[in-house]
């Protein structure tokens, strides 16, 4: 392998790895087409840390996918959208979501049933 073919995937290992996780799949999917702040993504997001909702759009910020706007105020201001590659990889995720909803009870009978041919 090349330099750069293993340079290439290194990073989209990187990327994949920030993106295909559950926080950052629900936090794409929240932030969709709206512009909000760190405790409005956080009270839409169920379950996530307040450490874990930092270091997730810390990554996705890095990446690309989220802009992070911060306001000169008091108190700070910080607004976070998601970036042009961030609402395409939005549309994904949204399918993705969809998908998960639509198939809850599918998957919690799937899962009954191994469970039981398991024990």
């Amino acid at each position: 392998m090349s330099e750069v073919s293993e340079g290439i995937s290194v990073l989209a290992h990187s990327v994949l790895a920030n993106v295909a996780n559950k926080w950052a799949l629900l936090v794409i999917d929240t932030l969709g087409t709206e512009t909000l702040r760190f405790g409005q993504v956080k009270s839409r997001v169920t379950g996530i840390s307040h450490k874990m909702l930092a270091q997730t759009l810390r990554n996705l910020e890095r990446d690309g996918i989220v802009d992070r706007t911060a306001y000169a105020t008091v108190p700070p201001r910080v607004e976070y959208r998601l970036t042009e590659a961030g609402r395409e990889l939005q549309r994904t995720v949204h399918g993705i979501c969809h998908w998960t909803r639509s198939h809850l009870d599918h998957i919690e009978t799937a899962r009954r049933r191994f469970d039981a041919a398991d024990a």
